[in-house]
């Protein structure tokens, strides 16, 4: 049980971070919500930020205004990148690779959430297991070399969903053609994203690579994650309730940022908003479920995922 907070009463907040200048950071679904909030306290900190979004007029919209805050020099651009087609990913990366010195964090922030009906992606996945945990490992992969060289961070942004539905990974059915749940599915898909980090963090220390990974979630925060996904009864049961038990977007990019930047986090956490069954409140650390430390669970998702991306890690 944790007893305190490491950052005090008021937890992590941006006051805390010094200057960011030479930083280079790497967002998935910055264009708005919590990713596009993460991207203005980097930039106001002097770093330099590249967005990975799939939506190119949104991108621009964004970047437009981070540039009117912050002046036509703000250090910010646009990648394109489809979580949810791997083809999409791996270009991603090549632009990367080919165009960015230093990766000092790659934070893992775009997801989709509560897909009303069964969906699948281009590469046949159920579309939540797809973009929030294949596209993810694939990127993480690809980018790991850029990362170690900048002695840098991996940043996976899960949620409290991860104790949630079924508490497992349907290796049987990970695609729930049997009985698809929106909220089960999503369930499995977070679940998936932080086994994944906590197994790389192990592999990473067993290897001794120079790669830091931590795990977040931006508690309940007012983002549009569910507006073009939920069912209509979903999007506007969330309308009303989170006018009352939610926080800005830009409090729910706090943990991220914090994960990408603050020195002594530990593994085998998970960080976030700590009051209010760790919905809101000051950031520090929150309580983790074993479940998403089950070796046997994260070793076998580790192999499937790299049977299903095509992509196997170098450790």
């Amino acid at each position: 049980m944790i007893t305190s907070n490491q950052f005090g009463p008021k937890g992590w907040t941006p006051e805390l971070l010094g200057s960011l200048h030479n930083k280079t950071y790497v967002i998935t679904g910055a264009n708005s919500g919590a990713g596009f909030e993460a991207t203005r306290i980097l930039l106001g900190k002097g770093a330099s930020v590249v967005m990975l979004n799939r939506n190119q007029q949104k991108s621009v919209a964004a970047i437009n205004t981070l540039q009117q805050e912050f002046g036509a020099e703000a250090k910010v651009k646009f990648v394109h990148m489809d979580l949810a087609a791997l083809d999409s990913v791996r270009n991603a990366a090549t632009t990367l690779l080919a165009t960015v010195s230093n990766i000092d964090a790659l934070i893992c922030n775009g997801a989709i959430a509560q897909v009303a009906k069964q969906e699948h992606t281009v590469d046949g996945f159920e579309s939540q297991l797809g973009v929030n945990h294949f596209g993810h490992f694939l990127l993480c992969g690809l980018l790991f070399e850029r990362i170690e060289s900048s002695q840098g961070r991996i940043v996976v942004v899960g949620s409290n969903a991860y104790k949630m539905g079924k508490k497992t990974i349907q290796f049987d059915d990970l695609n729930f053609d049997h009985k698809y749940t929106a909220w089960d599915a999503y369930a499995q898909s977070k679940l998936a994203q932080m086994m994944f980090a906590f197994e790389l963090q192990k592999r990473i220390e067993k290897a001794e690579k120079a790669v830091k990974v931590y795990v977040c979630h931006p508690g309940a925060s007012r983002t549009n994650l569910l507006k073009d996904t939920a069912s209509t009864f979903n999007k506007a049961l969330w309308a009303v309730l989170s006018r009352f038990i939610a926080q800005s977007a830009e409090k729910g990019a706090w943990p991220e940022v914090m994960c990408a930047t603050q020195a002594g986090l530990e593994p085998q956490r998970i960080y976030g908003p700590t009051k209010r069954a760790q919905t809101v409140g000051p950031v520090g650390e929150c309580p983790l479920d074993e479940v998403v430390l089950d070796e046997t669970l994260a070793t076998k998702l580790w192999s499937v995922s790299e049977d299903k991306t095509s992509f196997t890690w170098a450790f």
